[in-house]
Protein backbone atom coordinates (compact mmCIF):
# COMPACT_ATOMS: atom_id res chain seq x y z
CA UNK A 1 0.00 0.00 0.00
CA UNK A 2 1.41 3.51 -1.30
CA UNK A 3 1.67 6.03 1.69
CA UNK A 4 1.34 9.77 1.10
CA UNK A 5 4.05 12.40 1.84
CA UNK A 6 5.19 11.44 5.83
CA UNK A 7 5.17 14.85 7.88
CA UNK A 8 8.42 14.83 9.83
CA UNK A 9 10.46 18.03 11.27
CA UNK A 10 12.31 19.45 13.90
CA UNK A 11 9.33 20.94 15.40
CA UNK A 12 5.79 19.31 16.25
CA UNK A 13 3.09 20.43 18.31
CA UNK A 14 0.95 17.18 19.71
CA UNK A 15 -2.35 17.76 20.92
CA UNK A 16 -4.19 15.16 22.94
CA UNK A 17 -8.15 15.77 23.47
CA UNK A 18 -9.45 13.76 25.99
CA UNK A 19 -13.34 13.87 25.23
CA UNK A 20 -16.50 12.03 25.47
CA UNK A 21 -19.65 12.14 23.34
CA UNK A 22 -21.59 11.97 26.71
CA UNK A 23 -20.20 15.37 28.02
CA UNK A 24 -22.20 18.21 27.49
CA UNK A 25 -18.94 20.64 27.68
CA UNK A 26 -16.99 18.68 25.46
CA UNK A 27 -18.70 19.41 21.89
CA UNK A 28 -16.85 23.45 21.82
CA UNK A 29 -13.74 21.83 22.23
CA UNK A 30 -14.18 19.22 19.48
CA UNK A 31 -14.52 22.26 17.05
CA UNK A 32 -12.33 23.60 18.31
CA UNK A 33 -9.87 20.65 17.89
CA UNK A 34 -11.39 20.52 14.35
CA UNK A 35 -10.66 23.97 13.47
CA UNK A 36 -7.35 23.85 14.96
CA UNK A 37 -6.38 20.56 12.46
CA UNK A 38 -7.65 22.51 9.71
CA UNK A 39 -5.63 25.32 10.43
CA UNK A 40 -2.42 23.96 11.02
CA UNK A 41 -2.61 21.09 8.58
CA UNK A 42 0.75 22.26 6.94
CA UNK A 43 2.69 23.37 10.01
CA UNK A 44 3.51 19.95 11.82
CA UNK A 45 0.57 19.63 14.09
CA UNK A 46 -0.85 17.20 15.11
CA UNK A 47 -4.23 16.40 17.01
CA UNK A 48 -5.66 13.12 18.68
CA UNK A 49 -8.92 12.65 20.43
CA UNK A 50 -8.24 10.19 23.32
CA UNK A 51 -11.97 8.76 24.04
CA UNK A 52 -12.45 8.03 27.41
CA UNK A 53 -15.07 5.90 29.18
CA UNK A 54 -16.02 6.88 32.36
CA UNK A 55 -18.84 9.05 30.52
CA UNK A 56 -20.25 5.48 29.38
CA UNK A 57 -22.40 4.70 32.33
CA UNK A 58 -24.92 8.16 32.13
CA UNK A 59 -26.90 7.33 29.46
CA UNK A 60 -25.16 7.27 26.47
CA UNK A 61 -22.07 4.24 25.78
CA UNK A 62 -19.44 6.40 23.41
CA UNK A 63 -18.56 4.29 20.87
CA UNK A 64 -15.14 5.43 20.60
CA UNK A 65 -14.71 5.31 24.05
CA UNK A 66 -11.84 2.34 25.72
CA UNK A 67 -10.59 2.27 29.46
CA UNK A 68 -7.12 2.26 28.21
CA UNK A 69 -7.67 5.81 26.85
CA UNK A 70 -8.63 6.84 30.37
CA UNK A 71 -6.13 5.02 32.37
CA UNK A 72 -3.74 7.32 29.92
CA UNK A 73 -5.45 10.72 30.78
CA UNK A 74 -4.69 9.11 34.73
CA UNK A 75 -0.96 9.17 33.59
CA UNK A 76 -1.18 12.59 32.78
CA UNK A 77 -3.23 13.55 35.52
CA UNK A 78 -0.42 11.72 38.18
CA UNK A 79 2.21 13.52 36.25
CA UNK A 80 0.51 16.92 36.06
CA UNK A 81 0.04 16.50 39.89
CA UNK A 82 -4.06 16.67 39.37
CA UNK A 83 -6.23 15.25 42.01
CA UNK A 84 -8.97 14.26 39.51
CA UNK A 85 -9.24 13.73 35.48
CA UNK A 86 -11.74 15.81 33.62
CA UNK A 87 -13.59 16.30 30.04
CA UNK A 88 -12.63 18.18 27.89
CA UNK A 89 -9.06 18.33 28.52
CA UNK A 90 -6.67 19.61 26.35
CA UNK A 91 -2.75 18.39 26.54
CA UNK A 92 -0.16 20.41 24.44
CA UNK A 93 3.32 18.10 23.83
CA UNK A 94 2.61 16.46 27.45
CA UNK A 95 3.88 19.71 28.89
CA UNK A 96 0.22 21.71 29.89
CA UNK A 97 -2.92 21.03 30.10
CA UNK A 98 -6.08 23.42 30.03
CA UNK A 99 -9.94 23.17 29.36
CA UNK A 100 -10.06 22.16 25.71
CA UNK A 101 -12.76 24.35 24.55
CA UNK A 102 -10.28 27.40 25.59
CA UNK A 103 -9.18 28.99 22.28
CA UNK A 104 -6.76 32.11 24.26
CA UNK A 105 -4.75 28.75 26.27
CA UNK A 106 -5.02 26.80 22.80
CA UNK A 107 -3.81 29.72 20.65
CA UNK A 108 -1.01 30.51 23.27
CA UNK A 109 -0.07 27.13 23.32
CA UNK A 110 0.46 26.66 19.83
CA UNK A 111 2.54 30.11 19.13
CA UNK A 112 4.67 28.80 21.99
CA UNK A 113 5.49 24.86 21.23
CA UNK A 114 5.43 25.73 17.07
CA UNK A 115 9.09 27.26 18.16
CA UNK A 116 10.15 24.50 20.40
CA UNK A 117 12.64 22.00 18.66
CA UNK A 118 11.91 18.31 18.85
CA UNK A 119 15.01 15.73 19.68
CA UNK A 120 13.75 12.77 17.98
CA UNK A 121 12.50 11.76 14.35
CA UNK A 122 10.03 9.63 13.46
CA UNK A 123 10.29 6.91 10.20
CA UNK A 124 7.26 4.72 9.19
CA UNK A 125 7.39 2.68 6.41
CA UNK A 126 6.81 -0.81 4.87
CA UNK A 127 2.50 -0.41 5.79
CA UNK A 128 0.40 -3.26 4.94
CA UNK A 129 -3.11 -3.70 5.46
CA UNK A 130 -5.17 -7.36 5.07
CA UNK A 131 -8.50 -6.83 6.02
CA UNK A 132 -8.77 -5.47 9.54
CA UNK A 133 -5.31 -6.16 10.15
CA UNK A 134 -2.79 -3.50 9.83
CA UNK A 135 0.88 -3.63 9.73
CA UNK A 136 4.26 -1.35 9.40
CA UNK A 137 8.06 -0.66 10.23
CA UNK A 138 9.06 2.45 12.53
CA UNK A 139 12.26 3.93 13.25
CA UNK A 140 12.60 6.69 15.89
CA UNK A 141 15.99 8.69 15.34
CA UNK A 142 17.50 10.62 17.75
CA UNK A 143 18.46 10.62 21.19
CA UNK A 144 17.04 8.88 24.36
CA UNK A 145 13.16 9.24 25.00
CA UNK A 146 11.34 6.62 26.69
CA UNK A 147 8.20 5.63 24.97
CA UNK A 148 6.83 6.25 21.67
CA UNK A 149 3.23 5.61 20.56
CA UNK A 150 1.75 4.76 17.16
CA UNK A 151 -2.05 5.46 17.07
CA UNK A 152 -3.79 4.71 14.19
CA UNK A 153 -6.67 7.47 13.84
CA UNK A 154 -10.12 8.42 11.73
CA UNK A 155 -9.85 11.44 10.27
CA UNK A 156 -13.66 12.35 11.25
CA UNK A 157 -16.78 11.18 12.06
CA UNK A 158 -19.97 12.49 13.03
CA UNK A 159 -22.54 10.41 14.94
CA UNK A 160 -26.28 11.42 15.90
CA UNK A 161 -26.31 11.20 19.99
CA UNK A 162 -29.71 9.69 21.20
CA UNK A 163 -28.99 9.84 24.97
CA UNK A 164 -27.43 11.11 27.56
CA UNK A 165 -25.84 15.28 28.39
CA UNK A 166 -25.68 15.15 24.31
CA UNK A 167 -29.10 13.87 23.63
CA UNK A 168 -30.59 14.79 20.36
CA UNK A 169 -27.32 16.60 18.74
CA UNK A 170 -25.29 15.69 15.89
CA UNK A 171 -21.26 15.54 17.10
CA UNK A 172 -18.33 15.79 14.59
CA UNK A 173 -15.22 14.18 16.19
CA UNK A 174 -11.91 14.95 14.75
CA UNK A 175 -8.74 12.46 14.45
CA UNK A 176 -10.36 9.79 16.63
CA UNK A 177 -8.14 7.05 18.22
CA UNK A 178 -8.81 4.30 17.20
CA UNK A 179 -6.42 1.86 18.71
CA UNK A 180 -2.63 2.82 20.20
CA UNK A 181 0.65 0.92 20.12
CA UNK A 182 3.21 2.07 22.54
CA UNK A 183 6.52 0.92 22.50
CA UNK A 184 10.36 1.56 23.83
CA UNK A 185 12.31 0.23 21.22
CA UNK A 186 14.17 1.89 18.70
CA UNK A 187 13.17 0.58 16.00
CA UNK A 188 10.56 -2.77 15.09
CA UNK A 189 7.26 -3.77 14.25
CA UNK A 190 3.56 -2.94 14.45
CA UNK A 191 0.56 -5.40 14.13
CA UNK A 192 -2.46 -3.96 14.46
CA UNK A 193 -6.18 -4.86 14.26
CA UNK A 194 -8.10 -2.30 13.10
CA UNK A 195 -11.65 -1.65 15.59
CA UNK A 196 -14.95 -2.79 14.38
CA UNK A 197 -16.53 0.59 13.93
CA UNK A 198 -14.08 1.47 11.77
CA UNK A 199 -15.68 1.86 8.24
CA UNK A 200 -13.55 0.79 4.79
CA UNK A 201 -14.44 4.48 3.77
CA UNK A 202 -12.96 6.15 6.92
CA UNK A 203 -10.02 8.23 6.43
CA UNK A 204 -7.27 6.37 8.05
CA UNK A 205 -3.55 7.77 9.49
CA UNK A 206 -1.23 6.73 11.66
CA UNK A 207 0.27 9.73 14.24
CA UNK A 208 3.38 8.64 16.14
CA UNK A 209 5.13 10.64 18.74
CA UNK A 210 7.59 10.04 21.45
CA UNK A 211 7.89 10.72 24.88
CA UNK A 212 10.17 11.35 27.81
CA UNK A 213 9.61 10.12 31.37
CA UNK A 214 7.88 12.73 31.97
CA UNK A 215 5.51 12.13 29.09
CA UNK A 216 6.47 15.73 27.08
CA UNK A 217 6.65 15.05 23.51
CA UNK A 218 10.00 14.87 21.97
CA UNK A 219 9.19 14.11 18.04
CA UNK A 220 6.02 13.24 16.10
CA UNK A 221 4.97 12.32 12.32
CA UNK A 222 1.97 11.52 10.61
CA UNK A 223 1.67 9.46 7.51
CA UNK A 224 -1.77 8.81 6.05
CA UNK A 225 -3.20 5.37 4.59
Amino acid sequence: MPLSAQSNNDTAVVLELFTSQGCSSCPPADELLDEIREEYQDQNVFVLSYHVDYWNRLGWRDPFSTQEFSDYQRDYGSQFRSRSIYTPQLVVNGSEHFTGSNRYKASDALKKYTKAKTTNSINVNNLKQNGNSLSFDYQVNGPDFNTITLALVVSERTTNIARGENRNRKLKNTNIVATRTVKRDTNGMVAITIPNWVNKNDKLSIIGYTQDTSLRTTGATKVDI
